[in-house]
């Protein structure tokens, strides 16, 4: 379920990343370990998260997705290892909130953008989502809450 999309302004926030390439049917592998070693990194660093996991898209490919793990900090992080510092951008952006597992994503991504193609608006390439609400949470993928931000070109 997606809840009524918004269109607002974000402002840019400061982070700690890993950048990944890496054929899409590779997501569950790499995800939990690139979230562990940016907050272990960020807990070495005594800084503590500012926000909620995210996923930064550069851009999506059928095949490929090339994407930054991050968590927004409001102290800058020192490059250590392959963790670096990133930021997520000031943009206009379309957000909604998606409710449910995680393996509904691609489709609720389908949804959403079909919806601001019904409404005219113009899409970058780019797009993330935070992990507002997941199973470190509540065990319950009813109760999960992803939100959605595809930007918008003028």
């Amino acid at each position: 379920m997606l809840d009524k999309p918004q269109i607002l302004e974000t402002e840019a926030q400061l982070s700690a990343v890993i950048r990944l390439t890496i054929p899409r049917d590779q997501i569950q592998q790499v995800m939990e370990p690139a979230i562990s070693e940016v907050l272990s990194t960020l807990a070495m660093q005594g800084i503590a998260p500012a926000g909620p996991v995210y996923t930064y898209h550069f851009r999506m490919d059928p095949g490929i997705f090339d994407f930054d793990v991050g968590v927004p900090v409001k102290t800058p992080v020192t490059a250590s290892g392959r963790v670096k510092p990133g930021q997520l951008p000031a943009a206009r952006v379309a957000r909604t909130i998606y409710h449910g597992p995680y393996e509904g994503l691609g489709a609720a991504w389908g949804e959403f953008k079909a919806a601001i193609a019904a409404e005219g608006l113009n899409q970058a390439p780019n797009l993330w989502e935070s992990y507002t609400t997941g199973p470190e949470t509540t065990p319950d993928p009813a109760g999960w809450r992803t939100e959605l931000n595809q930007p918008l070109l003028p």
